[in-house]
């Protein structure tokens, strides 16, 4: 089967039913180097033509000029990209949250966003973010919008707040390494019929990664699939329907590894072995953020 294939048969439903590639691409520490940025612009756009047609990025990012590099990458191919970015906490308020979505659409390049997440929740009340996420799509400059960095307490008093199950998503991080979320998040978003978006599922940077790269169980699934250690992290990422992941990659054969991935149908019994050495919690842990 063609790596497009792949990334294009496993699937993603929002609850509105607009249906997703299960792998997307992460942006953040783009846009820090400008020696780079070639180089992250045509990855994203290799990523896009290989499927991954889920550009994830947020006004956070590089202080905006993460944003401008997505806007150099879908220059001329925004039909092809379903575009998400994330607002500020403290911009999410009703006297803020249209400036600052109409900001991050200028330096993105583009009239409208797929997708807009509250970054992670702050002082403003719910319902006034919700208020200011429904005018903006009712104007036409988003067509959807999420949250990130919710837990389940959180996702609840969302869900009871007026206008609060228009969320179509929840940003988290979810890798091998970080599975809090299986104890109690991951059954309330599959038990709602909405999907999970996986950032960092590639455990970037410090000691999880190390273990992954170098666990006896993960590296024997890599011989037996020929494939690398991450891939098999990545493939664990989204063997479920309920999950899409956005793992951030600027060298163009990782984008084509991430892409790869999708191919890996890890069994039953590897995921058992997979358990055994990185467990589901069994009680409620803290919200694992980065």
């Amino acid at each position: 089967m063609d790596q497009r294939d792949c990334v294009d048969k496993r699937r993603v439903v929002l609850p509105d039913g607009t249906s997703l590639p299960c792998l997307g691409q992460g942006t953040w520490n783009m846009g820090e180097n400008p020696q780079l940025e070639k180089e992250e612009v045509r990855a994203l756009q290799l990523g896009v033509e290989l499927g991954m047609k889920l550009i994830d990025t947020a006004e956070m990012y590089a202080d905006g000029n993460a944003e401008r590099v997505v806007g150099q990458a879908i220059r001329g191919r925004r039909q092809n990209v379903f575009l998400v970015s994330k607002v500020y906490p403290h911009n999410a308020g009703l006297n803020k949250i249209i400036t600052a979505c109409e900001n991050s659409l200028k330096r993105l390049g583009t009239d409208h966003l797929d997708l807009y997440l509250l970054h992670w929740r702050g002082r403003v009340p719910l319902a006034e973010t919700i208020e200011g996420m429904e005018k903006l799509r009712e104007a036409g400059k988003i067509k959807r919008w999420g949250v990130s960095n919710f837990d389940v307490t959180d996702m609840k008093e969302l869900w009871n707040t007026p206008g609060g199950q228009n969320c179509v998503t929840n940003q988290v991080l979810y890798h091998l390494g970080s599975r809090g979320i299986d104890f109690d998040l991951l059954p309330w978003h599959e038990e709602h019929g909405m999907p999970i978006m996986a950032y960092s599922p590639l455990a970037q940077g410090g000691s999880l990664r190390k273990q992954l790269l170098s666990d006896s169980t993960v590296l024997q699934l890599a011989d037996q699939y020929s494939a690398t250690p991450l891939q098999i992290a990545l493939a664990w990422a989204i063997r479920t329907p309920h999950v899409l992941a956005i793992p951030k990659a600027v060298q163009a054969q990782h984008v084509k590894q991430n892409v790869e991935a999708a191919c890996i149908e890890l069994t039953a019994e590897d995921l058992e072995k997979l358990d055994q050495i990185f467990p589901k919690p069994q009680r409620k842990v803290p919200l694992d953020i980065i």
